[in-house]
């Protein structure tokens, strides 16, 4: 075995010589004779041999010729940016006619994942919507909860920063549809109440600070005993019963930890949205829905 560099190659190429066809067999190779000092010795005297299955198939996807090439991410990177690393370099190669390429493995099915996660948190957003106008039977107090849901992603990246963990396709999709519908469910309590306050007859203001008063401890609540009830999960706790003892950064808690970090710190965001942007944004509307009235009465009494 010996190696050589052509011009046309960046690094060196096997040099591999092989027998003629009808020589490519145990009981030829077997009568080979290695020339030493004594004469000619058997091979076998120097080498042993064991028959393998041949490695030369031919594997074709709809009668079209495929090669596999897998390998593993070194410890510390991320799949995703490897994955994108070669895809750049890919196309910047020129390959030959008819040579294409595609991502498998891990990378098809985050793809895959991506895409049906995507339709799912649309599909669960337009039911959500549209209970939200038959409710309220009002198109902007649905568009302030549904807003609630777009601002508290902020919180889940900030969770995620702070555990340092990156956003996943699939775990960290399936923390933002759970968290909206933690976030819809706080924001119907207090606009609920800020209606009921403005039927009994109060001023918008008036009623959005009583309805903000009224249901802090609920909203409050409801966001500290999830996000307590998250928190071993997000700093990768697991109970060893067999055992009887506690262990951190079990390999079962790393696929739940970015899932609980999405959750949790999405709440503290929401919770503070939930208390003061909506309250903010119904005052707003009532502003912007009393003008045209403001302006009809000043018309008439010019």
């Amino acid at each position: 075995m010996a190696d050589y560099r052509p011009g046309y190659a960046d690094g060196t190429v096997d040099i591999r010589v092989r027998f003629p066809s009808a020589s490519r067999s145990f009981e030829e190779l077997r009568g080979l004779r290695v020339p030493t000092a004594q004469g000619l010795v058997p091979i076998g005297n120097f080498v042993s041999f064991e028959p393998v299955p041949r490695t030369g198939t031919l594997n074709r996807i709809d009668q079209r010729r495929v090669v596999t090439i897998a390998a593993d991410v070194a410890p510390g990177l991320l799949v995703n940016d490897q994955t994108e690393a070669l895809r750049a370099a890919l196309e910047e190669t020129e390959l030959p006619d008819g040579v294409t390429w595609s991502f498998a493995g891990e990378a098809e099915e985050q793809r895959n994942a991506a895409q049906f996660l995507s339709v799912a948190f649309a599909v669960a957003v337009a039911l959500m919507f549209t209970v939200l106008v038959l409710q309220f039977n009002s198109f902007f107090q649905a568009l302030v909860v549904m807003s609630a849901i777009v601002f508290s992603v902020a919180g889940v990246m900030l969770g995620l920063l702070v555990t340092g963990r990156p956003f996943g396709v699939v775990m960290g999709g399936i923390g933002v549809i759970a968290l909206a519908g933690i976030v819809v469910n706080n924001n119907i309590v207090l606009i609920d109440t800020y209606n009921v306050l403005r039927r009994e007859g109060q001023s918008p203001f008036e009623a959005a600070l009583r309805a903000g008063a009224q249901r802090l401890r609920p909203v409050v609540l409801t966001s500290v005993t999830t996000a307590l009830g998250l928190l071993p999960m997000v700093i990768g706790v697991s109970i060893d019963f067999f055992r009887r003892e506690v262990v951190y950064g079990a390999p079962s808690t790393q696929w739940w930890t970015e899932l609980a970090s999405s959750i949790a710190g999405g709440l503290v965001v929401a919770t503070v949205l939930t208390l003061v942007v909506t309250p903010a944004l119904l005052m707003l509307g009532e502003r912007r829905a009393e003008r045209p009235a403001v302006r009809a009465r000043t018309a008439q009494a010019a």
